[in-house]
């Protein structure tokens, strides 16, 4: 990975998307999302590597081998949101950006889904504009370089 990398993660049950929850988190799949990203980075002049894993230390690896150098991370956490203070210290010990993207609004749902362990450590939030979210965090990361 180096300055023009995208590092795109998304964690537990995103690779479910278009199948779980529908009404919820739309029909796209996961393959529809990441070929989204990759768009939004070209578009940039950037690579989005794409991501997904069901393993909060998985996850936590990825975090810090992308914590210097490259142009950002967007990162889903999925319900780790909500309770992964290790994920959390992960992503505070990052120099670069850190973009938290949700499908959903979570603010909206349940209540236990209100709380982000993230929200005080990312740099930007992006939340409850489904997949073209994740072109909006990407958009955000590429201003900001600029």
């Amino acid at each position: 990975m180096d300055v023009a990398t995208v590092l795109v993660l998304n964690g537990p049950n995103l690779n479910l998307l278009g199948e779980r929850e529908p009404a919820i988190y739309g029909h796209d799949t996961l393959a529809d999302l990441e070929e989204v990203c990759r768009a939004a980075a070209a578009a940039h002049g950037l690579v989005a590597d794409c991501r997904q894993s069901n393993h909060e230390g998985t996850l936590i690896d990825w975090v810090q081998e992308g914590r210097h150098v490259i142009a950002g991370i967007v990162l889903n956490a999925g319900g780790y949101t909500h309770t992964s203070v290790a994920l959390r210290d992960a992503v505070s010990a990052c120099t670069v950006p850190v973009v938290e993207v949700h499908l959903s609004d979570i603010h909206a749902r349940e209540p236990f889904r209100h709380h982000s362990y993230l929200a005080d450590v990312v740099t930007h939030q992006v939340i409850g504009r489904g997949v073209p979210g994740y072109a909006a965090a990407i958009d955000w990361l590429a201003a900001r370089r600029a």
